[in-house]
């Protein structure tokens, strides 16, 4: 299906795409913001369900609240570190969400298919897991399409549904800032922070059943 050129692209995508939290003003195509929500609505969904929606952000006013509802929960989750690591994780930038051209909230309807969809009966959270595909593509595009994407995922669901007027049935998954960066680093930013290192694949790997290597 694909020429050697284009397999060794998608590779080159997946290995280099990180999460970014600095970005530039400068504005982002319409076109292409467009292409990157494509990418993402042809995410495969258990059922065929598509339970995503895409509320786009531009407004100055509304990131600023999401910024404050991003920082109020790191405050809160902070105290469950101490010291260094503390401090690491209070230094974590969230002001890309007011810094970003264009904030994107993708959300999750559980109710999209009606009370019977295939394989989401056996197993409910597959309208979530189909979600995080769809942001997932939404990352190799951004990536390939030479822009920084980063997931805020530190907030009181509540505090963003009454800012973006969800419904309240509806889950907002995440709050995705994108725009060109300056700062795009080799390594994930935890990784480079000395968070936490990549876990070595082959301990990763069993073989039949569970621990059988």
């Amino acid at each position: 299906m694909f020429s050697n050129e284009e397999r060794e692209s998608i590779y080159k995508v997946i290995y280099n795409r990180r999460d970014i939290r600095s970005f530039l003003s400068t504005p982002i195509p319409e076109n292409i913001i467009q292409r990157i929500l494509n990418a993402a609505h042809h995410a495969p969904s258990v059922g065929f369900m598509q339970p995503w929606n895409f509320i786009l952000i531009s407004t100055d006013e509304i990131k600023e609240k999401l910024a404050w509802a991003a920082e109020k929960e790191s405050r809160a989750l902070a105290v469950h570190y101490d010291g260094e690591k503390k401090m690491k994780f209070l230094d974590l930038k969230i002001e890309g969400l007011k810094e970003a051209p264009i904030t994107i909230c993708v959300t999750c309807d559980p109710t999209r298919g009606g009370s019977h969809v295939l394989g989401r009966n056996s197993i409910p959270e597959t309208d979530i897991l189909s979600t995080a595909c769809a942001i997932q593509n939404m990352w190799l595009a951004a990536c390939a399409e030479g822009l920084g994407m980063g997931w805020v995922s530190f907030y009181k669901k509540n505090d963003i549904r009454d800012i973006l007027e969800i419904p309240p049935h509806i889950d907002p998954i995440a709050l995705i800032s994108i725009g060109y960066t300056e700062n795009y680093p080799e390594k994930p930013i935890l990784e480079l922070a000395n968070w936490e290192k990549r876990r070595s694949l082959e301990h990763l790997i069993f073989e039949n059943k569970w621990g059988q290597n």
